[in-house]
């Protein structure tokens, strides 16, 4: 069996269980070796003086922290039952340690003084708890969403590294906000964005960022958006979020859609970020609403949702194969129906939202039909079936059965919503489109018709389209129709 133990942060730190399975290994002629000569607590080894070698040369040969573990691991299990493998810190929150435990498994720890405890303690932190970390796996931590205050980020044992966190904490607390960086025995206060500006860095050189009240925050993530409107609605908080019920606000949720729709289409990104934002806003507040009356909360909706992708992606979660898009919404549309409950076409089709707007609920509406396989073989056929409805629509309106035109009217648009789809068109975004370009020619029309000297009003219908096919040529040929 080997033996770690933990030499503790400094001098005085080593128990006397650590001291005895070192003079007993030196005793029994037993190697005795140190990660690392270049600590203070390496000195209580060294004050036993008892014959041992440090690993160090192993840190010169091993290219990134991940392989100086693994090479520190092999290192020791090479030297066999018996030997004592010494440690700075506590021997648990050493990773060489967790990969020896793991490839040798008889393997005796023996604790010391935390090196992260004595961070913690320098931070002053006003809790217990805390989110400890080394500097060489804070990346993962970040990208994970794993990564809270109060935290401390330990092993910054060189600038370029500490240029690498400062930029990883920046991302998920703001550069502004106030840490402890502790080198030693000494720490003392500093933004954040000074981090990588220091005298000096090493192994014992860590960063701990105290945990923030919200108003003091720098940056914000989704359960500080919670957070806040529970305030909003709280005895005390804002008179009009209190009024709110689900039912006041549905209509919100639609407009902030199409407003984040009108940002897209306005390729600005500052817009788009404000009215991305707006709609989680719209999300988080009905899980607020919703958590008041013990229904769900916001972890329960990033629950569903998360299993839901995982459920529907089984082309990369599970067994099933795709490897174009057409076969990915294929995979997708079978588990939507599994997942649903849904053992009929007709169930997928009336499950089609009823307050989309018309264009986009007629083309779901057609294409789950398709489906099932009632669908046009072609889009002459769809145009055939187009032209029918329209010769319907018109001997409707002769008749003078305005109730009937009306029908027909419907059946003429649902129709043209085939063609489209048939053709492989979005039918809502070209009728948007299509609005959109007759907004722009008829404003150009009438500026010209205006700068003409004539009354909009007054112009006869002729006149209207002389001004108009002269308006549509020009944004013609400024590609902007």
């Amino acid at each position: 069996m080997i033996t770690v133990v933990g030499l503790g942060v400094e001098q005085g730190d080593l128990t006397e269980k650590g001291k005895q399975a070192i003079l007993d290994a030196a005793k029994n002629g037993k190697p005795i070796v140190a990660r690392t000569a270049f600590t203070r607590s390496y000195e209580n080894l060294r004050a036993l003086g008892v014959e041992h070698t440090a690993l160090d040369f192993v840190y010169e040969k091993s290219r990134s922290l991940s392989t100086l573990n693994k090479n520190l691991a092999a290192a020791v299990t090479s030297l066999g039952d018996g030997a004592v493998y010494c440690v700075d810190g506590s021997a648990s929150e050493d990773n060489s340690v967790k990969i020896l435990l793991k490839k040798r498994g008889q393997v005796a720890v023996i604790d010391g003084v935390s090196r992260v405890s004595a961070v913690a303690r320098k931070a002053n932190f006003k809790n217990c708890a805390y989110t400890a970390v080394s500097a060489y796996e804070i990346a993962g931590r970040v990208k994970n969403g794993s990564l809270s205050a109060p935290c401390i980020v330990y092993d910054l044992d060189d600038r370029a590294l500490a240029s690498d966190v400062k930029l990883a904490l920046a991302g998920v607390f703001g550069d502004e906000t106030q840490a402890v960086f502790v080198d030693g025995e000494k720490s003392k206060k500093i933004p954040l964005y000074e981090l990588d500006r220091q005298k000096s860095y090493g192994y014992e050189t860590a960063v701990a960022i105290e945990e923030q009240d919200l108003l003091d925050k720098k940056r914000f993530n989704a359960d500080d958006l919670r957070v806040l409107v529970e305030r909003l609605r709280a005895p005390g908080g804002c008179p009009w979020d209190r009024a709110q019920t689900p039912e006041s606000i549905k209509m919100n949720v639609v407009e902030e859609a199409y407003e984040l729709v009108d940002a897209v289409d306005s390729q600005d990104d500052d817009k788009i970020l404000e009215e991305t934002g707006d709609v989680l806003l719209q999300a988080v507040f009905y899980a607020v609403m919703l958590a008041e009356k013990g229904a769900f909360d916001l972890a329960d909706v990033a629950t569903a949702v998360c299993e839901k992708l995982i459920f529907r992606h089984t082309h990369i979660f599970g067994k099933d194969k795709a490897d174009t898009a057409a076969g990915a919404l294929s995979v997708w549309e079978k588990n939507k129906m599994k997942e649903k409950r849904q053992e009929t076409f007709a169930q997928s089709v009336n499950d089609v939202a009823k307050g989309f707007p018309a264009a986009m609920r007629a083309q779901k509406v057609g294409k789950r039909a398709a489906k099932a396989g009632l669908d046009f073989a072609t889009v002459d056929d769809a145009l055939a079936r187009l032209q029918e409805e329209i010769a319907e629509f018109v001997t409707a309106y002769q008749s003078g059965d305005k109730v009937k035109a009306e029908k027909e009217l419907g059946d003429v648009l649902f129709s043209a919503v085939n063609v489209g789809r048939k053709a492989g068109c979005d039918c809502e975004k070209a009728l948007k489109e299509s609005t959109d370009r007759f907004a722009r020619r008829f404003t150009l029309a009438e500026d010209l018709a205006l700068k003409d000297g004539k009354t909009v009003t007054d112009l006869s219908e002729e006149e209207w389209d002389g001004y108009y096919l002269q308006a549509k040529k020009t944004l013609g040929n400024c590609h902007t129709d």
